[in-house]
C-alpha cells in the first residue's frame, strides 16, 4: 500500500512540474527594453510638483521608480541616466449630473538626461473621475485614490513613450 501512495506522490509532483510553468502566475525574469538613446539604467529624481495637490509629485515619482524596477531599468549613481520633470494636476467640474464625481487630470512633462544631454522630453496626460464623497474628508480620500491610480497609469505610459 505504501508503494502505491509513493507512486501517486511522484506522479503528482511530475504533473505539477510540467504544468507549473503554464500556470501563468505572472512571475518572470524581465530584461528591460532599452529606452531612447540606448539607455538601460535610469534613476528618477523627485519631480517638481507644480500642482495644487501636495502629494502628486511624490506619487508620480514613486510610481516611476516602481515601474522602472519592474522593467529591470532602475538604477542609481554614476553612469545612470536621469529622469526628471514636473507634475501638474487640474480638476474639472462635476463629471456626472448632480456632482457625484469630479474630473481630474494629471500631466507629466519629463526629460530623460543621459551624459548631460537631453535624450527625450515626452509629455503624458491622463484623466479620471473621482467620487465627490459624502463630505470633504471622504471626497479628499477619493481624490487621493484617483491621483495614485493616475500616477501609475502615467508612469507606464511615460516609459512606454521612452522605449526605442
Amino acid at each position: 500500500m505504501a508503494r502505491g501512495h509513493g507512486a501517486r506522490r511522484a506522479a503528482l509532483a511530475a504533473l505539477i512540474a510540467l504544468l507549473g510553468p503554464l500556470a501563468g502566475c505572472g512571475f518572470g525574469l524581465v530584461a528591460g527594453a532599452p529606452l531612447r538613446g540606448g539607455v538601460r539604467r535610469v534613476e528618477v529624481g523627485i519631480l517638481e510638483n507644480r500642482s495644487g495637490d501636495p502629494g502628486a509629485g511624490a506619487a508620480v515619482t514613486a510610481a516611476l521608480r516602481r515601474e522602472l524596477k519592474r522593467r529591470g531599468l532602475a538604477a542609481a549613481g554614476e553612469g545612470a541616466a536621469r529622469l526628471e520633470g514636473e507634475v501638474r494636476t487640474s480638476s474639472g467640474g462635476a463629471g456626472l449630473p448632480g456632482g457625484a464625481t469630479r474630473r481630474l487630470s494629471l500631466e507629466v512633462r519629463a526629460r530623460l538626461v543621459s551624459g548631460g544631454a537631453t535624450v527625450a522630453e515626452p509629455v503624458v496626460r491622463r484623466e479620471a473621475e473621482a467620487l465627490a464623497g459624502a463630505d470633504a474628508l471622504e471626497g479628499e480620500a477619493w481624490r487621493a485614490h484617483a491621483i495614485t491610480r493616475l500616477a501609475d497609469e502615467v508612469a507606464r505610459a511615460l516609459l512606454d513613450a521612452l522605449e526605442e
